[in-house]
């Protein structure tokens, strides 16, 4: 075998969580989409197919395959395409990085963690029941509690305010790098690099 060529335990699959459609770009549920977004940028490449319910975009990066996937099928169903591109690239969970808001951490800091509960994110429930484990990485991106009385599905489907968005700006940054530290350095030397800095 070619020096060259990629085999699939060199291929990775970042996926970012998300609610499909324009309405729904900037709210804060959809910070998983953000960073797909800049991922694609970083990478030079786009989303230019549907698979698994999911756009999906590819690159290579430092010898590696890196497949970036955004579920089109709301967020309670992410599941499905997670399952799905898993299936179809044959990848070990350790392989596996999903990308979500997280109420439980303020806004700019980023969290990565080798496994762990949905803790209410109808996303990450979907992708554990069809994954039948809770057992592959994950990057918690921060978008801090509701204000008041204020439920959360209400204050998750808002868009980030202009302050906070200055400060998700960096935040994704940084969650850039640390999904590319995790893709070619390995997930502890993404936790012990990224883990409790906040923008």
């Amino acid at each position: 075998m070619a020096e060259t060529e990629i085999t699939m335990t060199d291929t990775f699959l970042i996926v970012g969580l998300g609610n499909p459609g324009r309405e729904y770009r900037e709210t804060r549920h959809n910070v998983g989409f953000m960073l797909l977004d800049r991922l694609t940028v970083t990478l030079n490449t786009r989303f230019t197919r549907l698979q698994s319910k999911a756009l999906v975009a590819s690159a290579n990066y430092l010898e590696r395959k890196i497949i970036l996937a955004k579920p089109q099928t709301f967020m309670n169903l992410s599941g499905q395409s997670v399952q799905g591109l898993m299936h179809f690239y044959k990848l070990p969970l350790e392989n596996l990085l999903i990308a979500h808001d997280d109420l439980d951490l303020p806004v700019g800091a980023i969290r990565i963690r080798p496994d762990g509960g949905s803790a209410g994110q109808k996303g990450m429930t979907s992708t554990i029941d069809r994954l039948g484990t809770d057992e592959f990485p994950r990057l918690r991106l921060g978008i801090g509690r509701p204000p008041g009385q204020m439920e959360a599905p209400d204050y998750v489907l808002q868009d980030f305010s202009k302050a906070d968005l200055t400060i998700i700006s960096e935040t994704l940054n940084r969650a850039v790098e640390a999904a590319l530290t995790w893709v070619t350095d390995g997930l502890d030397a993404a936790m012990n690099k990224y883990n409790g800095i906040i923008s």
